[in-house]
């Protein structure tokens, strides 16, 4: 299980300190992609092979499975952890999450997002301050 939030600035070669807590749980690499609201999305070898089997399997018929199964499949790169404990995120990927000097690292159960720390801490002080609609709406779904 990852959980957890942690600040870790962002060298100059673009490479990020992964948690200890979270380096044993991925092993000694990751495959790291573009995740959904401008953040990355970093997942173990086991948990990317159950994402992507489910992307493959989508109907290649339907449009939006093509753009998602694009959209995630074709940003997904491997990454190796140093022996600092850091992670080399591709330029490309920086680039989409539009990560800065300092970046926020959080565990959310199967996988672990990578966010600019301006833009998270935006993006939490909305969800914070939507969280009982966003709850009620979650109620629905059976949550």
């Amino acid at each position: 299980m990852l959980l957890g939030e942690y600040k870790h600035n962002v060298d100059i070669k673009g490479r990020v300190a992964v948690p200890a807590k979270f380096r044993e749980k991925l092993g000694v690499g990751a495959i790291i992609t573009r995740g959904l609201d401008n953040c990355l999305f970093v997942f173990s070898a086991k948990e990317w092979e159950i994402l992507a089997s489910k992307l493959v399997s989508l109907p290649i018929s339907n449009a939006d499975s093509r753009a998602f199964g694009r959209f995630m499949l074709s940003g997904a790169t491997d990454v190796d952890i140093d022996a600092q404990g850091r992670i080399l995120i591709p330029d490309y990927l920086r680039k989409f999450a539009d990560l800065k000097k300092q970046a926020v690292v959080t565990g959310l159960y199967n996988r672990i997002e990578i966010w600019d720390a301006e833009r998270w801490d935006k993006y939490k002080a909305k969800t914070e301050n939507s969280s009982e609609e966003i709850a009620e709406k979650l109620g629905e779904l059976g949550i």
